[in-house]
């Protein structure tokens, strides 16, 4: 009876799997840009606190980082190219990003970050502002400078910056996800924030 079950659980799995595999169309819906995927699987979303659409991403973010597995890292990477302010200001804002966390506060400054530049309609001229920022969010000012001199968050920023080098051919825009080192996900227009995570979800499942 039980090996009965199994194979009737295997034939239903199977076509819902198939079907899965068919959803997703490369050149459609995504583009392989590496022969080798990461060893471990991985997202990396490349963003800009100043691009709207980025603003608007963040609940499918938040939806794409609750669906994948425990084993998946997610990282934010912020680009330093975007024509709205100038790339002082823009290394400052991913100093800020990287200050929080160090912190273990990034998705929360993340958004008051956003919030300030596109709900409030605010200029950020440089990482003073970046820090009031912060400071009117709960941060420890003392705390805030000891980070932004701290050897950590220089590498990190340092991380960052060498994560755009290494595709910046691949980033005409952003929000740009890099899924295993290996897949880019396109975002056709028809595609709902479920499809966007989805597609997100699968490729972090292919090697």
């Amino acid at each position: 009876m039980k090996k009965l079950v199994s194979i009737l659980l295997i034939a239903i799995l199977l076509p819902l799997q198939a079907s899965a595999a068919d959803l997703w169309e490369e050149g459609k819906h995504y583009t392989v840009i590496s022969d080798k995927a990461t060893a471990k699987p991985e997202v990396k979303e490349f963003f800009s606190f100043w691009c709207p659409a980025c603003y608007r991403f963040e609940p499918i973010v938040k939806n794409i980082k609750a669906s994948i597995g425990e084993d998946v890292k997610f990282t934010k990477v912020h680009v330093n190219f975007m024509g709205m302010a100038g790339p002082e200001v823009q290394e400052a804002a991913t100093k800020a990003k990287l200050i929080a966390r160090v912190m273990k506060k990034e998705t929360e400054l993340n958004g008051a970050i956003f919030n300030y530049i596109h709900q409030q309609r605010s200029t950020v001229t440089g990482l003073n502002d970046l820090r009031s920022i912060f400071i009117i969010n709960g941060v420890d000012p003392v705390e805030f400078d000891k980070h932004a001199k701290s050897f950590a968050v220089k590498s990190l920023h340092n991380k960052n910056n060498k994560e755009i080098t290494k595709f910046r051919e691949h980033l005409n825009g952003v929000p740009n996800f890099i899924v295993n080192g290996k897949y880019q996900a396109k975002f056709a227009t028809d595609m709902s924030a479920d499809d966007i995570a989805n597609l997100i979800v699968w490729l972090t499942k292919q090697s």
